[in-house]
């Protein structure tokens, strides 16, 4: 079933993924339809590749292995279809959600809180209590290491999952995250970052250590190794988010660590790879013909260059080139087509004949989705690269004369249309490939015997008692004493014993990831220092809130980001670098981690009203070249005023110092700031009778973005110098206008 899952799930992520890709240098492609515009479509491409393809996936390889490592049927049947049910069911409401606007903003996060619950119950109630279960039930008293990533898996992604979603609900539909601005950030890719390693990697590494020596017929190279490389990942992994977030408001000592501890991350990942790799040894020629062991080799070698590229871009220097680049998007997949897609591939042409106890109905068709999926691959990520370093290269390119090469933003896209073709016919064949393996799947089910065979097997129970090995002793002599622990500590005799004991190994997980998130949240959370006040920022009106929450449902934090880095192009290009202070009233943060379109961080002030309207209704009328979908439904659908009170409450409940009026008349206030926006439009000689549409509440919030810092702050005596506006640097004085 789970199986059947990752094959439906996976073309349709393949699909969503090619038509967002040809959005990118076709938006017309989108057909004025708001709910498959790129900005609602790229969180489901991105959930549905992750949680149903790669998340089926995951399953069908734990409850196939698991069964097999512990001798022992898996503890529940019911439990078993309530998560297969209950999981297709959680990807269905996501697709259903998230074209509809309905959604969180936070990147592999992006579902509401029903579906948040759900996640929950099925993740821990279903899943993890049959597994833990199965393990206690064991007949089999040695926990072989695929086990350990399972452990590894199930415990951290519930942490992540649960922490990263705390939220205040204002509706079924609509929540607001507990954390704010700088926190928010840090959580988000506290859990963004660690859902690519314990859910993208170590169940498939578990997979790996399975699948690859029963494929190949050879044990697995390294014991010792496999040791090194599950402790290393689990500690090291968990500390490396902040690398996400170089040269934002974030303090820098949290990025500079999770910079080194992914720097570190390279070690103990090359440690799979090559413990992988050299399991082939005396194997090799069975890579020539068998198409299993071709997908695995090619999987686990992006794996490699995945995981080495990653701590690279993890390096300041170059991920002030990389960071809001499509180079990233290139790493990203990389890593997803390659070694998640291939490994899944490579799983599925190997279970296949088992599951329908006949042969395969083409090896041939196989080894074709091999080279097309190959060669997808390659026409994906080689154009996204170039995409990328030309990103970064134009947009820092100064002049002779200390002036920005390429100002307008949209020269810089441009000249990537070309590029983002080539990307979208690359998945057209990595498709293809998936389609392959569909009709593989689909004939060999057909060619199933007409009764299956069941063989049983038995294993005696578990004895309750039992003897420890005898203690180990040195090999050395002449030596030390401590040189004699050490050879002793070496022969790994006492993790040989915690492999027999599920209950303490998960201990030392959930330790080893507790107490690296902690050191990293505590101080973030505490120290007032990281987020220094801002007399001048004060919260969001209203109508700029609901104008927010249009925002974050059109998906515009998909394309532009609202962080300017403290460099000098940026600061050319957008204004003033951005504060941690500025944002303490974000909830979601909406930093973004890609820029197709230009920053918005200073975006109040800087167009009229009526040029925002125009801009919604045809970007390329106001932006020759831009990219940009039109938005003409803001126009006519009218803002439901009777949330606003909600959405006001949820603001002051998380922290905002919202007056009586605001709290008590919201309704009043809201309309009052969207008439003016509307009569200035119709003042302009644009349309009239905007002031119950969406578009001027979305008007009145990028009219708000960035003005903050430049405002004149009170002064209880009017004598008295102003304040310093920011950071303790003095800022313009200036209020922002609106032209």
């Amino acid at each position: 079933m789970f199986a059947l899952a990752t094959l439906v799930w996976g073309v349709v992520a393949f699909l969503v993924g090619i038509v967002i890709a040809t959005e990118l240098a076709f938006p017309s492609v989108n057909l004025g339809l708001d709910f498959i515009t790129f900005g609602r479509l790229r969180p489901l491409h991105t959930n549905a590749a992750i949680f149903a393809f790669a998340g089926n996936a995951i399953f069908t390889a734990v409850y196939y292995s698991t069964q097999r490592l512990c001798r022992a049927r898996m503890w529940s049947d019911m439990l078993s279809r309530l998560h297969f049910w209950g999981w297709q069911l959680i990807i269905l409401a996501a697709a259903l959600t998230l074209p509809l606007g309905i959604t969180q903003s936070k990147e592999y996060a992006e579902l509401e809180w029903p579906i948040d619950l759900a996640i929950a119950v099925v993740w821990v109630g279903f899943f993890g209590v049959n597994f833990f279960m199965t393990l206690a039930r064991r007949r089999e008293r040695h926990m072989y290491v695929a086990l350990w990533f399972y452990i590894a898996t199930i415990v951290t992604v519930a942490l992540l999952h649960v922490f990263n979603n705390l939220v205040v609900p204002i509706g079924l539909f609509k929540s607001y995250s507990v954390y704010a601005g700088v926190q928010d950030a840090f959580m988000q890719w506290w859990y963004g970052h660690n859902a690519v390693a314990f859910f993208l990697t170590t169940p498939f590494l578990g997979l790996m250590y399975y699948f690859l020596p029963k494929a190949a017929n050879r044990p697995i190279f390294s014991y010792k190794l496999s040791i090194l490389h599950f402790w290393s990942l689990v500690f090291i992994y968990i500390w490396a988010g902040p690398h996400h977030l170089h040269y934002t408001a974030l303090p820098q000592w949290a990025s500079t660590l999770g910079m080194l501890f992914s720097i570190m991350l390279w070690m103990p990942s090359w440690g799979g790879m090559i413990n992988g790799l050299l399991t082939l040894r005396g194997a090799w020629q069975k890579v020539t013909s068998d198409p299993v062991l071709k997908f695995f080799v090619v999987g686990i070698t992006f794996y490699g260059m995945s995981t080495f590229e990653g701590p690279v871009l993890s390096i300041k220097s170059v991920n002030a080139l990389s960071h809001y680049t499509d180079w990233t998007i290139a790493h990203v997949h990389a890593g997803a087509l390659g070694w998640n897609g291939f490994m899944t591939f490579g799983m599925m042409y190997w279970l296949l004949p088992r599951l329908f106890q006949t042969e395969l109905y083409s090896t041939r068709l196989a080894n074709l989705h091999f080279w097309l999926g190959t060669v997808g691959i390659l026409l994906y990520i080689f154009p996204i690269y170039v995409a990328g370093l030309t990103q970064g290269l134009m947009w820092r390119a100064i002049t002779d004369t200390g002036q920005l090469a390429y100002p307008n933003f949209v020269e810089t896209v441009r000249v990537l249309i070309p590029l983002y073709v080539i990307r979208a016919v690359g998945g057209v064949v990595y498709l293809s490939g998936a389609l392959l393996l569909s009709y593989n799947f689909f004939q060999t089910w057909k060619r199933r015997p007409a009764n299956y065979e069941e063989v049983e097997h038995y294993a005696p129970a578990l004895e309750p008692h039992y003897d420890d090995d005898p203690a180990p002793q040195s090999r050395l002599s002449g030596v030390l004493e401590v040189a004699k622990k050490l050879d002793v500590f070496e022969q790994l005799v006492w993790h040989r014993r915690w492999e027999r004991l599920p209950r303490l190994m998960t201990i030392w997980v959930i330790i080893a990831v507790v107490a690296a998130s902690l050191f990293e949240i505590i101080p973030t959370f505490l120290i007032r220092s990281n987020v220094p006040t801002i007399a001048t920022v004060t919260p969001y009106t209203p109508l700029e809130l609901a104008g927010r929450d249009i925002y974050v449902a059109e998906g515009c934090y998909n394309c532009h980001s609202q962080m300017i880095r403290p460099m000098l192009a940026e600061t050319k290009r957008y204004g003033e670098y951005s504060k941690p202070g500025e944002f303490v009233y974000d909830h979601p943060f909406q930093w973004g981690s890609r820029r197709i379109g230009p920053d918005l961080a200073r975006e109040g002030g800087k167009q009229s009203n009526l040029w925002h309207l125009i801009h919604f209704r045809d970007p390329e009328k106001m932006t020759k070249g831009s990219i940009m979908p039109p938005y003409p439904w803001l126009e006519k659908r009218k803002l439901n005023f009777k949330t606003i009170p909600d959405r006001v409450w949820a603001a002051s409940y998380l922290g905002a110092p919202y007056d009586k009026a605001a709290l008590s008349d919201s309704i009043t206030l809201a309309k009052q700031q969207a008439k003016a926006i509307a009569d200035d439009i119709e003042r302009q000689k644009g349309p009239s009778g905007l002031e119950d549409k969406q578009v001027v509440a979305l008007i009145a919030y990028l009219q708000r973005l960035g003005t903050d810092l430049f405002k004149t702050p009170k002064s209880p005596n009017p004598s008295a110098e102003p304040a310093p506006a920011a950071d303790n640097k003095t800022a313009r004085a200036e209020p922002a206008s609106t032209r």
